[in-house]
């Protein structure tokens, strides 16, 4: 077999279960959707997407302890330091308990803030806002499942988050079909049937995590675990995509928001398209993760030829997944729309800004390849960087003088912020790549 059909196997054996398990996941929000949807009123939609927007907020905001831990993970993983690796899966999970305690104490405040970036009506945040304060329980359980996930993406071990997520999801759609339509629940029916899958998820990861490091040779080191140097250096390292997620998701809630400021009907649409915009970000992270397993394991290594291979494979199905993706908006997503919500005036505002998706995933396609490859490479500042740059330079601009064209110039900002990000982080990474600078 040659190498490069090798590698290509390879990283199809990394991708695949984190395309199936990331694609749950906008699934189940799209589960959400179809539920509410179909409700009589639009409002407990409205309310949901103003909830699920700030709790995004606050569980994404976090992201880094999944993105930091791959990292460091793969580069242990590449060279050969398995007590390196189990002390990060136990900082990690530490970290990640204790932000999430910290987020529960903190909610009220966390929620109202959010509340007023956001300016929903009243009769909306009130239910979202109920929505909300159920579903912030779950914080721990969602954060500490970020570490563990991380963990095996770095070991080069998808499967198991397959596992978890896959066992998360298919709760949690069926207790929303119970809660929401069986027993009448509403949006409260939702947030409780995910804050009981998201717990049991962490509660199954945590088992898988058990079984994986009984395999690994040695043993923990508790007098390393609790050096407070350690963990300093965790976070350091993590600052990065902490502020990199935080640009981010003030870019989405500002979207949302801006969304909401047009009316409910404009907003439950915007909840539509968003929804199928997920669909394909999750799609094309599954080759992000294996770019990031298989970078981190070329730096360990300190390979260049394997990271030079791996960029371009990686780069090649992800582009091709982004056309399959392009063409299926383009063939389906009238159908898809319907099959979201029954409500003719959404269905037909949605289909307003549908060409707005269709383009999307060919040009959103190269921020999410590269952010896998500098996520592998632990280069995090560069992400910060270009997402700045992307939220400041293009995407405030972009709206600021797109506004007359009303939901219209909302989305051609966000495309524009799309296409800035991955322009930003190919300029880096062919500056890196000319240094030799990867490592």
């Amino acid at each position: 077999m040659r190498p490069n059909t090798k590698l290509n196997h390879k990283i199809w054996h990394l991708a695949w279960p984190m395309i199936i398990s990331n694609l749950s996941v906008p699934l189940l929000g799209m589960v959400d959707t179809a539920v509410l949807g179909h409700l009589k009123s639009p409002h407990f939609l409205a309310a949901v997407a103003v909830g699920s927007s700030i709790l995004a907020f606050l569980y994404w905001g976090f992201g880094f302890l999944r993105m930091g831990t791959t990292g460091l993970t793969a580069q242990a993983y590449g060279a050969d330091q398995h007590d390196q690796s189990r002390l990060i899966a136990f900082r990690s999970i530490i970290i990640a308990l204790c932000l999430g305690i910290m987020v529960i104490c903190f909610s009220p405040w966390l929620l109202e803030f959010g509340f007023t970036l956001i300016g929903p009506s009243s009769e909306i945040k009130s239910i979202a806002a109920s929505y909300s304060q159920i579903r912030i329980f779950s914080a721990p359980a969602v954060l500490v499942n970020y570490a563990i996930i991380g963990w095996l993406i770095g070991r080069q071990n998808t499967r198991y988050p397959l596992i978890i997520v896959l066992f998360t999801n298919s709760l949690n759609i069926g207790l929303d079909v119970l809660l929401v339509i069986g027993l009448d629940m509403a949006s409260d029916g939702a947030a409780i049937a995910t804050l009981i899958a998201e717990c049991s998820g962490c509660a199954l990861g945590l088992l898988l995590l058990k079984q994986t490091l009984k395999r690994l040779p040695g043993q923990l080191d508790y007098q390393q675990l609790w050096q407070w140097r350690d963990y300093q250096q965790l976070i350091l390292i993590n600052r990065h995509l902490f502020i990199r997620t935080l640009i981010l998701l003030t870019s989405l809630a500002f979207f949302t928001s801006q969304g909401a400021k047009q009316g409910e009907v404009i907003l439950a649409a915007n909840v539509i398209i968003m929804n199928l915009l997920m669909f394909t970000s999750f799609g094309l992270d599954g080759f992000a993760h294996a770019a990031e397993a298989l970078v981190g394991d070329a730096v360990g290594k300190r390979n260049w030829p394997a990271f030079k291979a791996t960029c371009l494979a990686c780069g090649l199905w992800s582009l091709i997944t982004g056309v399959v993706f392009t063409l299926l908006y383009w063939v389906a997503g009238p159908l898809l729309i319907k099959q979201l919500t029954s409500i003719e005036e959404v269905q037909q505002q949605a289909g307003l800004y549908l060409p707005w998706l269709i383009a999307l995933p060919i040009i959103a396609v190269w921020g999410y390849l590269l952010d896998g490859i500098f996520i592998g490479a632990a280069r995090t500042a560069a992400m910060q960087q270009t997402m700045l740059a992307a939220a400041i330079l293009v995407y405030l601009p972009c709206w600021y003088f797109s506004q007359a064209w009303g939901n219209h110039g909302l989305w051609l900002a966000f495309i524009c912020f799309n296409a800035a990000r991955g322009a930003f982080l190919a300029l880096y990474f062919h500056h890196y790549s000319l240094q030799r600078s990867w490592w």
